[in-house]
Order: C-alpha cells, then structure tokens, then sequence
C-alpha cells in the first residue's frame, strides 16, 4: 500500500504540537513541552521524508529540534541541546546553501548560530562560542546591510555584536570586547530612538549600555563606566515606573541599579554604593517574596546581601556587614536544600560560609 500523501491536516496537526509545546513552555512545564516538541518532530521527520523537496517540511523538521534544544538547556540536558540544535543546523544550513537569496532561510542560520553560540557557552568552550557568534554577526551583517530600513535585521546585528562581546569578556580579551559593545550600541541607539514605545528596543538599549559599563569598569575606566550605567539605568527605570507590575522591568531596574553601585563601590564612593545596593535590594526582595520558587531572584536577592556586606565591611560597619552576609547565608542555605543536586548552590554556601568566617576574625 502506498503511502498517504502529506497534506493540511498534517501541517495542522504538526503546527498544533508545536504550539501546544509553546504554550507549555511559558508555563514552565518543561516535560510537557519536551513531550509536544517530539511528537512534532516525528511527524515531521516522516513528512520530510515522504516528501524530499518539500522545503516546508525541511524547514518544520529544523524548527522542531531547534525546539528540543531550547527546552534541554533549562533541563540541564546541555549535550542533548547541543545536539538537537546541531541537527536543527544541517538543514537550515542546507536550505540556506540551496538559495542564498532567500533571506528567510539566511535569518534562520543567524538564529541556528546563535543558538549553538548559546550552549557552547553554557558548556564553557568559549572558542566554539565565539566562532559560532561570529558566523552569526557575518551573516547578520550582510542581512543589515542589504536592506538597511529592515528593523528586524538592524537588530539581529546589534545582538549579534553583544554576544560576540559577551564571549570576549569571559575570555578576558577586554579591548575586542569593548569594540564589540560599542559597534552594536549607535545601532541600538537608532532603533530606540526611531520608535520610544517600543520596549524591547528600549530593553536592547539599556542592556548595551550595562554591558558597555562592565567591560569599562573592567578596564578601570570608572567615570566611563558611570556613564554608561546611569544610561542604562534611566532607561529601565523610566520603563518600571511605566509599568509597576511588570515583574521583567523590575527585575532589570534592580540590576541595574546594583550595577550603578558596583561602579560607585570601585571608585570607594560608598554612600552612594550603599545606596544603589540598598535601592536594588528593596526591588528584588519584593520580587523574591512573590515568586519564592524563582531561583534567580533568589540568587540576585542573596548576591546583593553580599554586595550590601562589602560596603559595611569597608565602612567598617562590621556588625551590619555580618548581618548582611548572614542574611545572604540564609538564602543561599535554602536553595542548596530545596536543590541538593546543584552543585552551585554548595559552592555558593561554602563560599558564604568561609566569608563570614573571615568577619568574624
């Protein structure tokens, strides 16, 4: 018996897995998700299979491992992500290669890159990172500069240059760092100015100017870094005022705010770093206690405690310094107990523990 021939009720069905793993996805239940992704990409393994040339399904087939891959990382799956967005790869590369006018196909390997770039990165092989961000900028480059009124594409290639960027601070090379940061950031600048209401472009730009801050502090350019973190934080505080319960803006207003400070803390101005940190502070402890199962909150809460400790300390404000860092203890205890196969959370108590011990002294 010959077999059926691929039609619309198989696109639907394929497009209905594949939303059903979205859906499950924002709501974090990430098996569900994984489970709907799969199912996915059978079908569309056997539809591409049926039908070789049906570029559709190629692309289908592409987008459902791109999918696992995604879901893999927070499981902690890094090598299964790695590998699904490897096989993801071969076919957007494929198609790419078959029509390199399509630019369609050629943003789909900005994308595939970049998502290899990611779990490398997550994976610490920095090298490969790095060369899978840089394939990415090129691509996103030629895109840019092909159709310079094409937002979506001017975007992708300040993005481009941020994480070709982060790679380069984690490898210490701070001057190609700098010089990634700051290619990209008049493009973000552009894109923020051209459309004020729009709030991730204004999220894009805020972001590059914290990035742009930490690599200057890093090369002690301290009234620099200043600048570029104060730019930074206008902007996410403009933002979270617009909108007080959106719990993202709150969140980067807080980072923000605590990065100003770790400026002001590295030019010994510690009224006003105690000031940032305790604004910061203020921020994610309210976010903690609304989400108590957001480990990041936890962590920023606890990370800040610390920062808080190191300026009392500095001060010499060694009972507040204790209390502060006892406080942090408390958060970091708690999370290594709820996650005892998190090898960070250990390090982290043991950290927090040999620091209080050193105050103590």
């Amino acid at each position: 018996m010959a077999a059926a021939k691929p039609g619309s009720d198989d696109e639907a069905l394929l497009g209905a897995q594949l939303g059903t793993g979205d859906i499950e996805d924002e709501r974090g239940n990430l098996v569900a998700a994984l489970a709907s992704y799969q199912s996915a990409k059978v079908l569309a393994d056997r539809l591409a299979k049926a039908d070789p040339g049906n570029t559709l399904w190629q692309r289908e087939l592409a987008l459902s491992y791109s999918k696992i891959g995604e879901v893999e990382i927070p499981r902690g799956n890094l090598s299964a992500a790695l590998a699904s967005y490897q096989a993801g790869f071969a076919i957007f590369d494929r198609l790419a290669k078959s029509d390199p006018a399509n630019t369609g196909w050629q943003r789909d390997l900005v994308l595939s890159h970049d998502s290899l770039g990611d779990v490398q990165l997550a994976q610490n092989d920095l090298g490969a990172a790095l060369g899978s961000y840089q394939t990415s900028l090129g691509i996103a480059d030629r895109l840019a500069k092909s159709d310079p009124g094409n937002t979506k594409w001017q975007r992708d290639l300040a993005l481009a240059y941020g994480r070709v960027g982060d790679v380069q601070m984690e490898q210490d090379d701070l001057t190609g760092a700098l010089a990634s940061y700051r290619a990209g950031l008049p493009i973000a600048e552009q894109l923020a100015k051209s459309d004020p209401g729009n709030a991730g472009w204004q999220r894009d730009l805020a972001v590059s100017y914290g990035k742009l801050a930490d690599v200057q502090r890093a090369q002690s350019d301290l009234p620099g870094a200043l600048g570029s973190a104060q730019a930074g934080f206008a902007i996410f505080e403009r933002q979270a005022k617009s909108d007080p319960n959106n719990a993202l803006w709150q969140s980067d207003l807080a980072v923000s705010t605590t990065g100003v400070g770790d400026v002001q803390l590295a030019q010994n101005n510690l009224p006003a770093a105690l000031g940032s940190y305790q604004a910061g502070l203020a921020i994610f402890d309210r976010l903690a206690k609304s989400d108590p199962g957001n480990t990041e909150w936890q962590r920023d809460l606890s990370v800040t405690y610390d920062s808080l400790a190191v300026v009392y300390a500095k001060s010499k404000q060694m009972p507040k310094a204790r209390e502060a860092l006892s406080a942090s203890r408390a958060i970091v205890a708690k999370m290594a107990a709820q996650h005892p196969d998190s090898p960070e959370w250990k390090q982290e108590l043991a950290r927090v523990d040999q620091q209080l011990a050193a105050f103590k002294n």
